[in-house]
């Protein structure tokens, strides 16, 4: 059977010539007004196939499904290994006229079973189970927990040749059985067959069943059988599953609170698939925060016109007497508590109380000097900087107060950082602002006698922004190498508040590290990961296996897993609510790959790469 070539135009949306006498519909370069034509330059329509330039196919329209199905029962077909274009085609049914139809359905099916009953015949068990079915989307629809719609379930198969094409209908259609589907061919409507499986949004075959809402979500391509999470507004892919290849995605901001926690072995890629879950959730309007030991996240940063802050760089300053952009009354006090904590760590001692007096006095005076007191509008004006107030303390020093020397003696051991070696970071105002989609916070650069100062100024940034109540967003804070940050009193306890409290400011905290051991023997590091509803396992070392194994308590499988794991390979455990757990491969396109990976050896070979280019050139400049 061969159509016309004005039916195959008109159902592919396209006009084309007239059609040459031998059966073959060809399309020429244009319609006669300068438009591109689309579509295959030739198709020849068989019975069961169609002939294309680059090859054959066949297609088939679903016509019996099983009685039940569980989570992801496509995915046999979306992996077949061949290339089998799979289409669904989805129409809501209203649901007056669900009501309706249902209503007919149960008084028929009850009418048989009461016919058969009547003259005396078996029961029908098929028609009893139906009508059960039918009760349950009756009940389903009435309380509003779902809706019905029409769906049709169509498959084309390709092959280059005839005999390999049979083979290809053999070995799908055996697929199909084994899942309980009836694939029907589309015989004489194989033209309309294929144009069904077409991203064209058009079901030229309407071979429809009705699919309740639950059935229908178990057949969406992005469910996993082995995880059940719940998917809101920002699910991110977090790769393939590892045994059966379907697509795995992962909602954080969907679970019983937000945090994370990644634990592997140096080398196990836990920070490149930590970069890859930050650049996915930036599409989706998440805005984060990053504390980066190593200055891994520059390129990335980069490349999203993110804000990149290089603590302790030459010509690079934070200045900690900004005024946070929140108005609350008690702004300025806050200010100078925190000050307060932040001359401690400068000093590397607490405070005296008397100490902690002289330098209230001094802070406050720095500001009015420069003419901020608790109005909330003169905190617009430039704020004071770390030299403002040894002024004020060596102002206190010259009275006879009975503290004069308790100021002086501040003001001396300030001087390092004011005029001295560790001046840099404090020696004027704020070079770049924390603002912006992603902001990293890099300590690379930060000497071991000033980074708990430094760690303190970014953790403090990164908390204001975080309870900042008139700047509600899904927020991300990204603490990589966590061991680093543990080490130090400040940074442990910035992490516990904000493994506690970041939910109710609609943040997540990102805890990411190598070192399990200590994560796990800590107080802190076990109220982490209690706190943290996803939890992702990568490569693990020997000696760690056991503790890891009783703390998250893995079988046999997933120990022996976790130990033979390639780079990238990990086990996903989701804590909430019908979660389970699911070993998966991440994945990367080239672009994220460029962006993400700090393998050496690869940025050491892009490096000569692009060298080698600049020198050519230049010589073919020169």
């Amino acid at each position: 059977m061969r159509p016309s070539l004005s039916a195959l135009a008109r159902t592919l949306g396209l006009t084309a010539p007239a059609a040459p006498g031998n059966g073959l519909v060809e399309d020429g370069h244009g319609d006669g007004l300068g438009l591109p034509r689309l579509g295959p330059s030739a198709v020849r329509v068989n019975a069961r196939s169609l002939e294309l330039p680059a090859g054959l196919c066949a297609s088939f329209v679903v016509t019996g499904y099983p009685r039940e199905v569980g989570a992801g029962w496509l995915e046999p077909l979306l992996t077949y290994p061949g290339r089998l274009d799979v289409s669904l085609h989805i129409d809501p049914v209203p649901p007056l006229v669900a009501a309706q139809r249902l209503r007919r359905q149960l008084a028929r099916l009850e009418s048989t079973s009461r016919a058969n009953a009547q003259q005396g015949r078996l029961a029908d068990f098929a028609a009893e189970a139906a009508a059960d079915d039918a009760a349950e989307l009756a009940a389903s629809l009435a309380r509003g927990h779902g809706r019905l719609f029409r769906v049709g379930l169509y498959l084309t198969v390709h092959a280059p040749g005839a005999g390999v094409l049979e083979g290809e209908v053999q070995r799908v259609r055996a697929l199909a059985a084994s899942l309980l589907l009836d694939a029907q061919p589309t015989t004489f409507r194989a033209l309309q067959g294929w144009t069904t499986t077409l991203p064209l949004a058009r079901d030229t075959v309407g071979a429809r069943r009705v699919f309740d809402t639950a059935a229908l979500a178990a057949s969406f391509p992005f469910t996993s059988p082995d995880l059940q999470p719940a998917l809101g507004d920002t699910p991110v892919l977090y790769g393939l599953n590892a045994y059966s290849a379907g697509v795995l995605l992962w909602d954080r901001f969907a679970q019983d609170n937000y945090n994370s926690v990644t634990l592997a072995r140096s080398g196990a890629g836990k920070s490149y698939f930590t970069k890859l879950e930050t650049l996915r959730l930036l599409y989706q309007d998440v805005h984060v925060a990053v504390i980066d030991p190593e200055d891994e996240y520059q390129r990335l940063c980069d490349h999203v016109a993110g804000t990149h802050i290089a603590l302790g760089a030459p010509g690079v300053c934070f200045n900690p007497f900004d005024l946070p952009q929140d108005k609350d009354d008690d702004t300025l006090i806050r200010r100078a508590l925190f000050l307060q904590t932040l001359i401690a760590a400068m000093l590397a001692e607490p405070l005296t109380p008397v100490a902690r007096a002289v330098l209230d006095r001094a802070i406050l005076a720095a500001y009015r000097a420069r003419s901020i007191n608790s109005d909330p509008r003169t905190w617009a004006r430039p704020a004071p900087v770390l030299s403002d107030l040894t002024t004020q303390l060596d102002a206190l020093a010259r009275t006879e107060a009975p503290d004069a020397g308790t100021a002086a003696d501040l003001s001396a051991r300030l001087v390092p950082f004011v005029t001295g070696s560790y001046r840099g970071l404090f020696a004027g105002p704020t070079t770049t602002r924390p603002a912006g989609h992603l902001v990293v916070f890099s300590l690379r650069d930060l000497p071991d006698e000033v980074r708990t100062v430094g760690m303190l100024l970014a953790l403090d940034a990164i908390w204001r922004a975080v309870a900042n109540p008139d700047d509600r967003r899904r927020r991300l804070v990204v603490v990589d190498e966590a061991w680093t940050l543990m080490r130090e009193t400040e940074g442990a306890r910035f992490l516990y508040r904000l493994a506690k409290s970041a939910r109710k400011h609609w943040a997540g905290l990102a805890v990411v590290t190598q070192d399990a051991g200590d994560l796990l023997s800590s107080d802190l590091g076990r109220a982490v990961i209690a706190n943290s509803a996803t939890q992702i396992l990568l490569r693990q070392a020997p000696q760690a296996i056991d503790q890891i194994t009783d703390a998250f308590d893995l079988t046999d499988g997933e120990k022996t897993f976790l130990l033979s794991a390639d780079r990238g390979q990990g086990l996903l455990c989701g804590t909430g609510a019908g979660s389970d757990r699911a070993a998966f491969t991440a994945i990367a396109s080239p672009n994220e790959h460029r962006l993400v990976t700090t393998d050496p050896a690869e940025l050491a070979m892009r490096t000569e790469h692009h060298k080698t280019t600049a020198a050519m050139n230049t010589e073919a400049d020169q």
